[in-house]
């Protein structure tokens, strides 16, 4: 396996990760429990980070001249990030709402 897929499976490995925290962060919610369901976000947050850095490491070799072979894990790999980020967002919202719900 080359570097490029090793990049690749970092992204998927800590993008999946976060996206775990992130729905575990939506059903924390939707029990009440919104101390813990934003800690989960944090800690999604802290994966996401370290694979949307992996993955901006390749847009910067790019930018350098360095060419990146797009091959399927790649395409796999920022179709996750992308996900994961979206999943953000809604578990974020989600909470808001929850919490809305829970005080009337």
């Amino acid at each position: 396996m080359d570097g490029i897929e090793m990049i690749c499976f970092e992204i998927i490995s800590n993008v999946g990760m976060a996206r775990g925290s992130y729905v575990e962060a939506i059903d924390l919610a939707t029990e009440g429990k919104f101390d813990e369901a934003r800690a989960k976000i944090e800690e999604g947050n802290q994966f996401f980070v370290k694979g949307h850095e992996a993955h901006a490491d390749l847009i910067q070799k790019e930018a350098a001249g360095e060419k990146t072979e797009i091959i399927l894990v790649l395409v796999h790999a920022e179709d996750q990030l992308m996900s994961a980020e979206n999943f953000k967002i809604l578990a974020e919202k989600f909470i808001a709402l929850s919490e809305k719900i829970y005080t009337k």
